[in-house]
């Protein structure tokens, strides 16, 4: 049963903190696929966050979490997780990991997508 399933979130954190969020596919190997990870804020249209090419290689960032956002994959455990540090209230979202056969970025492309998990920065 192909799966993505998101962990790590469902707390609240202070704003400055840091919060590292993890994705477990099962059912297929990330390594043949471009995975993202996407968030979606109360209100607001959802957007990506980060996302592994597999096509180039290259991992690209949304201008509003570059520096302070990362993201890794771990192929033993295929795995994909996202470090995010110096948070922001406006960082308050349900993230997703996705994943596309494509190999190519982009939330119409993918293919597969996690239930979410809620991260939530609040004083």
């Amino acid at each position: 049963q192909v799966q993505l399933v998101e962990s790590g979130g469902n707390l609240v954190v202070q704003p400055g903190g840091s919060l590292r969020v993890s994705c477990a596919a099962s059912g297929f190997s990330l390594d043949d696929y471009a995975t993202g990870w996407f968030r979606q804020a109360p209100g607001k249209e959802r957007e990506q966050v980060s996302c592994y090419s597999s096509f180039d290689g290259r991992t690209y960032y949304g201008d509003s979490v570059k520096g302070r956002f990362s993201m890794s994959r771990a192929s033993a455990k295929n795995t994909v997780d996202l470090q995010m540090m110096s948070l922001k209230p406006e960082d308050t979202a349900v993230y997703y990991c996705a994943a596309s056969s494509s190999g190519l970025c982009g939330e119409g492309g993918m293919d597969y997508w996690g239930k979410g998990t809620l991260v939530t920065v609040s004083s």
